[in-house]
């Protein structure tokens, strides 16, 4: 079983995206969800950083965004034709979930990328090229049915399990031995599900998640 820690720079429930009944990894991190070490089985985590200590002024260095099981690896296109996954796909005029829905990309008849009207799209709704390329690049999608989103509510890790903090960009493999000392806390006090708002929401003063 393989553990990928990597910092958080931006939670605004897109990267991951914790609704609709799944955790998803869509866009961003294409290191990761294109891994050909990356099985079903193996877990994401996601920790704070100082992008994101910034954003919600309380210093988030050690907290715990998010830990995801990865349960499906499948393909950009295949995410897109998945009923499943439908509520994912971002209606820009509706709740703050469905505006950073994260199912943006599908292919048209020549096999080109199309990005539909997105959080990763520029202003005027057309393609932010700069965006669509590092997103497609990362070819699949990671789907998580096993999954404990914090956002807001992210709890500090124990001083024993701070190593599983990466320092820089990009992500780190942890050992086996840490890997399964975090998810034994992580499961002995917690349970899956959503605690938290996505962390840079403070910027829209929302009160209720949905």
């Amino acid at each position: 079983m393989n553990y990928y820690s990597y910092l958080v720079e931006h939670d605004f429930g897109l990267a991951p995206n914790p609704f609709g009944g799944y955790c998803t990894l869509s866009v961003c991190k294409p290191q990761i969800r294109k891994s050909s070490n990356l099985h079903v089985g193996d877990w994401i985590i996601g920790t704070g950083s100082k992008a994101l200590t910034k954003t919600f002024g309380i210093n988030l260095k050690y907290h715990l965004v998010y830990a995801m099981q990865v349960s499906e690896i499948i393909s950009m296109e295949d995410y897109w034709m998945d009923q499943r996954f439908k509520c994912k796909k971002p209606i820009l005029n509706g709740s703050l979930p469905l505006v950073y829905g994260d199912n943006f990309y599908h292919k048209d008849v020549n096999g080109d990328w199309i990005q539909i009207d997105s959080a990763h799209s520029n202003n005027d709704g057309s393609a932010n090229m700069e965006h669509l390329q590092t997103d497609i690049s990362g070819q699949n999608t990671i789907i998580s049915d096993n999954f404990y989103y914090f956002g807001q509510s992210a709890p500090h890790l124990p001083q024993n399990l701070r190593n599983i903090c990466h320092t820089g960009i990009g992500q780190k493999l942890l050992t086996s031995e840490l890997g399964a000392e975090f998810i034994s806390w992580l499961t002995n006090n917690f349970e899956p599900k959503i605690y938290g708002k996505p962390i840079n929401w403070v910027i829209y003063n929302q009160q209720r998640l949905f």
